[in-house]
């Protein structure tokens, strides 16, 4: 079993940054693909998990187009912790943000579909990021 605990969220301005963590714990090791996930209010279906990004155990980032340039993942791999540094937040990146965990494929698109259908192998909780215009 791998729980994933999510930190970091709150309330900012357009323009501003946060930056988000995401303790591991449990039956996890480097050999996992970590990635970060965001589901707008009123999206409250599977489906509807959108993946902003993934790291693979080699390091190897992916990450969708609409945070390139403006969100950077990071893990500490000492501390089994997953790091998501969002700048230049707009509006629409208003949303509850989740980790995950999974031994499968690490690119973004896979990663996220596996999301869509419920099938990480572990998922937290969530925090909420709010941006302001």
């Amino acid at each position: 079993q791998v729980q994933l605990v999510e930190s970091g969220g709150g309330s900012v301005q357009a323009g501003g940054s946060l930056t988000l963590s995401c303790a591991a714990s449990g039956n996890i090791d480097r050999s996992y693909c970590m990635g970060w996930f965001r589901q707008a209010p009123g999206k409250e279906h599977a489906l509807e998990r959108e993946g902003i990004g993934s790291i693979d155990s080699d390091g190897s980032l992916s990450y969708v187009d609409s945070v390139k340039g403006r969100f950077a993942i990071s893990k500490d791999n000492a501390k089994n912790i997953l790091y998501l540094q969002m700048n230049s937040l707009k509006p629409e990146d208003t949303a509850m943000y989740y980790c995950g965990a999974d031994r499968g494929l690490c690119d973004i698109a896979t990663l996220s579909a596996t999301a869509q259908l419920n099938l990480l192998d572990a998922w937290g909780q969530g925090t909420l990021v709010t941006v302001s215009s």
